[in-house]
């Protein structure tokens, strides 16, 4: 690992810890699931707001399966593109009952080949449920990791590949729920409060 990327992640673990957080409610692994399938082009916070009362409604994987689209779309409709998340939804979770017995799969394979999941949520399930090292690129993860030179890449996946090089095994999970905490707070997308920020010296694109 370079020093500079040391130097970096061990800011971030003085500032931010080494605690495991998960910034969606769920009490199951389908339903984190589920949350995460309705967090694409969402804040995590209106996500909850819909998935408590979602999850009242329909508390089995049967429920979801078996759901009407039109009525589901509405459940859901706050979150937006509701259209295609409820379609995606139902087929997921109808997957998940007849091809795998009812039980969220671990490998990246069996994720990926479930209707509306990529590869951003099936390491979100990965590292969270199975605790199995994954990097999770998503909105705040690709943009401060362009910033600070771990990648120049704007390709999820390729950025996935850069981050699994530069970074410790051991950091993965860790590394994007310290930068979602560090980009929803400092290293926001637009106005970014470079003034307050910890990370300057690191940054690309920060001009005194």
């Amino acid at each position: 690992m370079k020093k500079r990327t040391k130097e970096i992640l061990a800011i971030l673990d003085e500032q931010y810890g080494r605690e495991y957080v998960c910034y969606l409610n769920y009490e199951t692994p389908w339903q984190l699931l589920i949350a995460t399938m309705l967090s694409a082009q969402c804040t995590d916070a209106r996500v909850n707001i819909v998935t408590a009362d979602l999850f009242q409604k329909y508390d089995t994987l049967e429920k979801f399966a078996n759901a009407d689209l039109k009525e589901l779309e509405q459940d859901i409709k706050p979150t937006g593109f509701y259209h295609n998340k409820a379609k995606n939804i139902i087929a997921c979770t109808r997957d998940l009952l007849y091809k795998f017995g009812g039980e969220v799969p671990r490998s990246l394979e069996d994720l990926t080949s479930l209707a509306g999941v990529g590869r951003k949520t099936a390491n979100v399930i990965r590292g969270n449920i199975y605790h199995d090292p994954s990097v999770v690129v998503d909105t705040h993860v690709k943009r401060i990791s362009r910033r600070l030179g771990l990648t120049k890449n704007e390709d999820p996946e390729k950025i996935e590949t850069d981050l699994m090089k530069e970074l410790p095994k051991d950091h993965w999970i860790l590394y994007n729920i310290q930068i979602i905490t560090f980009g929803r707070s400092i290293c926001t997308a637009r106005s970014p409060k470079c003034e307050q920020c910890f990370l300057q010296k690191y940054c690309k694109e920060f001009k005194m």
